[in-house]
């Protein structure tokens, strides 16, 4: 229920989930640590299944305080500003591994402490079979998503807004298998290996990073689907589905650059 407010603010109230996330993420990451040096996995496991628990919680109060009014223009404007700030720090993350791929690719060097040019390793890709599939299946995807912000932006127009999220999210889940069975194509087929040389721990480190985002994408429109399926998103409040909208297109845009880079680009130095 929603209640008046003489302020344009949200005073926050004490909440155990920061604590618990800090928690959770130290159990997940050095469960990791003794994972990796031959310790049981169980640590881990349960740091994970902690975070995910904590996320629901957090995310559930976040949604129930825009129920009562706390989401104000001024808020949502905040939570606006926080969500570009994290893109942005994704943004800087996928740089680091085009710069990677770029560098090896364009002056790649026998050793670091010389200056002994070599010709660059690539391995050759059908681009345009199942990655050209996975572009047009994001691209597709994107536009239902836009499809389902302006049903909602302009009407409120409650059907095309749940249909063009499930499109968008059985398009992620398209997206995810297609990417799976190239890797699998690859590893068993064609020879590859991960971490072989500098091309294959740039591309499966890329692509990979970008299909696991792709999978985040997906559950968070999923989410908005289940949203929106009971009625959550007005016109003038709709932050969780716009968040949703803005990172989907921030993995397209990754996507196309990947395809052009690594796919076409790289192959084109053969």
């Amino acid at each position: 229920m929603a209640h008046a407010k003489n302020h344009d603010f949200h005073i926050l109230q004490p909440s155990i989930w920061p604590l618990v996330a800090a928690v959770a993420a130290f159990m997940m990451l050095f469960g990791a640590v003794l994972w990796m040096h031959g310790s049981g996995a169980w640590l881990c496991l349960i740091g994970f299944a902690l975070t995910l628990y904590t996320m629901y919680a957090w995310w559930s109060e976040t949604i129930a305080e825009e129920h009562a009014g706390d989401h104000t223009p001024v808020v949502r404007i905040g939570l606006r500003y926080g969500f570009i700030l994290f893109i942005m720090s994704e943004v800087m993350f996928f740089a680091a591994w085009f710069w990677s791929f770029f560098k090896h690719a364009i002056y790649p060097m026998q050793d670091y402490f010389g200056s002994t040019y070599e010709a660059p390793l690539i391995h050759p890709v059908d681009a345009f079979h199942l990655p050209l599939m996975n572009t047009l299946v994001l691209l597709l995807s994107g536009c239902a998503v836009t499809w389902a912000h302006h049903s909602l932006v302009h009407g409120n127009i409650r059907k095309p807004l749940v249909q063009g999220l499930l499109i968008a999210v059985v398009l992620g889940l398209f997206f995810t298998a297609l990417q799976a069975f190239e890797y699998y194509e690859l590893l068993a087929h064609e020879g590859w290996e991960f971490g072989g040389d500098e091309f294959y721990s740039n591309f499966f480190m890329a692509t990979g990073f970008h299909g696991f985002h792709v999978i985040i994408g997906t559950i968070f429109l999923f989410i908005c689907f289940l949203r929106s399926s009971k009625g959550d998103f007005t016109p003038e409040s709709h932050i969780g589905f716009e968040a949703a909208a803005w990172y989907w297109h921030f993995v397209d845009v990754v996507w196309l650059f990947l395809f052009f880079a690594i796919y076409l680009w790289g192959v084109s130095l053969l």
